[in-house]
């Protein structure tokens, strides 16, 4: 089921949205549904102290007291991979779209193509990221993991770690076994130790006691497994 959030304080614009967004759920017959928002705050409220998320986001700028911009400030504080289209009659806000990694900016009034334009643009978007992605609760709210910016990952009391590619760290106290099944359908993904589970893409070199990856972390291995690690990486490197 997709959700998606539906925030303008004018209400001739928040209805013409709504009507276009039900046809298109109508024509492409659609898993979704849409809540209403008719201000900035009520929306922030509704993130920030009911705990409700949405998977996209159609945001008014120009609204009084409480911006769009200050709305999708909060979603980043609690959802980083969300998708947000800001609606507005002004061009002005466009470079501080960039801020809160808006995927869309249309000018009002919006048109019903343009809205289903970009609509189509973000389903195909997150069909690919569903495919390649994880969701992670962390202590930051919800994240979307790209698996090939996964270098590896490990479980340490009870929480896991996660160790991107930039060099970010992401916290999540999910079931370190239900993270091992998830990454184990990608061909790229080993788990050398009961504790760890590596993405071979940044493997540096292997050894008898040890796997080292390009980002110079050093992942441990158990006595007598160096045989059966080096065939994976040998299968992997062959099958790529």
């Amino acid at each position: 089921m997709i959700k998606i959030a539906i925030c303008d304080n004018n209400i001739i614009d928040l209805s013409k949205t709504v009507e276009i967004i039900e046809e298109y759920r109508a024509t492409k017959h659609l898993n979704c549904e849409y809540t209403i928002f008719h201000s900035g705050f009520e929306l922030a409220t509704a993130i920030e102290f009911n705990h409700q998320s949405f998977d996209i986001y159609c945001l008014d700028i120009v609204m009084p007291i409480f911006t769009g911009i200050d709305a999708a400030k909060t979603i980043r504080k609690f959802d980083k991979s969300a998708h947000i289209i800001f609606l507005t009659h002004s061009p002005e806000y466009a470079l501080e779209s960039y801020s809160v990694n808006a995927a869309n900016y249309l000018l009002k009034p919006v048109s019903k193509d343009k809205l289903c334009i970009a609509l189509d643009e973000l389903f195909e978007r997150m069909t690919i990221e569903e495919e390649l992605c994880l969701i992670v609760k962390s202590s930051m709210g919800i994240e979307k993991l790209l698996v090939s910016n996964i270098t590896y990952a490990e479980i340490i009391d009870k929480k896991v770690l996660y160790y991107l590619a930039s060099g970010k760290i992401v916290k999540s106290n999910q079931h370190f076994c239900d993270v091992c099944n998830q990454l184990l359908h990608f061909p790229n993904y080993i788990k050398p130790h009961r504790s760890y589970i590596v993405n071979m893409m940044y493997i540096a070199s292997i050894d008898a006691l040890e796997i080292t990856l390009q980002t110079g972390c050093v992942i441990p291995l158990p006595r007598g497994t160096i045989k059966k690690i080096k065939t994976q990486y040998l299968d992997y490197q062959m099958n790529k």
